[in-house]
């Protein structure tokens, strides 16, 4: 006996391919109600064998086949609008912008689904996304820092408008490894106590893919050990490398101003620090003040551009080992070869 299943037309999902061969339903927890994806069996199970098996046709003998639409039924598990976005990206291709939290919630939706169904190509586009913001290199790093000097605010929404403790736990869920890093290098910036409120406007914008907003005992160590690592950064630099630095070998001033010009930038560093500062920026931010101290001779100035920059790029470089985490080309190397 065959079972016929009727869907109503108002719970008719997008896409839904009058051609095609088999029916996806699933169920929306928020309205309590059933919506329907009719769509093509081989084109989702092209993409991924999970799927395959999934479609496989069964023996038209077998009795309890679910029917819709003159149709195999496959029942989902999934967020209706997750599993819109997958759809449609199986049969358009992916495109993810940077234009508000909206686009981030929609990246989550595939990366979550990409993930589940073992859509590679679709999970590798959604994880380049995510680096576009949340960068794997120095440079990149300082690209966001100029986007989020220079964006402007969208639905009162700082750039990059998602909240990264949002982006750790969509990570976390989705076993992306190379963005953890650099996630919680940012979030590190915000106080814990915030953090465990869970507050922040970012946080509280509602979408059906929003990741959670708690912190695990996990990330709250990593973090711990973030913020601390973060200051250390800070506080060395201020240190031996402001305070502590002796001229250069080829310094042009015979009078010791070279010496007390370090000396005066790593007083004022420490005068003005504050605990959410992000201290590969501050490194370029005392590189161009230095560079507008005239009592500081050329040779000294250049030295001290040359050193500090290349400081950050080895602390950049160490800074998936404060997490335990291997190098960043090992992550890169895992995450997108999956």
């Amino acid at each position: 006996m065959v079972v016929q299943a009727n869907t109503p037309l108002g719970h008719r999902g997008e896409p839904w391919f009058e051609d095609g061969n088999i029916v996806l339903l699933v169920v929306d927890t928020d309205s309590d109600t059933t919506v329907a994806f009719k769509v093509h069996r081989g084109v989702l199970a092209r993409h991924s064998e999970i799927f395959q098996s999934m479609f496989e046709i069964p023996s038209p003998t077998l009795e309890n086949v679910e029917m819709a639409d003159g149709c195999q039924v496959v029942r989902m598990h999934d967020r209706p609008t997750e599993l819109s976005a997958l759809i449609r990206a199986l049969y358009d291709g992916a495109s993810f912008l940077h234009r508000g939290i909206e686009d981030f919630y929609n990246v989550a939706g595939i990366l979550r689904l990409a993930t589940k169904y073992f859509v590679a190509h679709l999970r590798r586009e959604a994880i380049k996304y995510l680096l576009e913001i949340w960068p794997h290199t120095i440079q990149g790093h300082d690209r966001f820092i100029e986007r989020a000097v220079r964006a402007p605010l969208v639905g009162d929404l700082t750039y990059p408008y998602v909240h990264p403790l949002h982006v750790l736990n969509l990570a976390r869920e989705t076993h992306v490894n190379i963005i953890l890093p650099s996630v919680l290098y940012f979030l590190s910036l915000y106080d814990l106590a915030d953090l465990l409120r869970a507050d922040h406007p970012k946080l509280l914008v509602k979408h059906p893919s929003q990741p959670s907003s708690q912190m695990s005992p996990r990330d709250v160590k990593d973090y711990t050990l973030m913020y601390q690592h973060r200051l250390q950064i800070v506080l060395d630099f201020i240190r031996k490398g402001c305070s502590g630095r002796e001229p250069a070998n080829t310094c042009q001033s015979t009078t010791g101003r070279c010496q007390k010009g370090f000396i005066r930038l790593g007083t004022r560093l420490s005068q003005s620090w504050v605990p959410r500062i992000g201290p590969l920026h501050y490194m370029v931010q005392a590189v161009d003040h230095l560079g507008e101290d005239q009592d500081i001779c050329a040779q000294c100035r250049r030295s001290f551009k040359h050193d500090t920059l290349r400081l950050r790029d080895k602390l950049w470089a160490g800074l998936p080992a404060v997490l335990g985490l291997p190098s960043w080309e090992e992550l890169e190397k895992s995450d997108m070869a999956t």
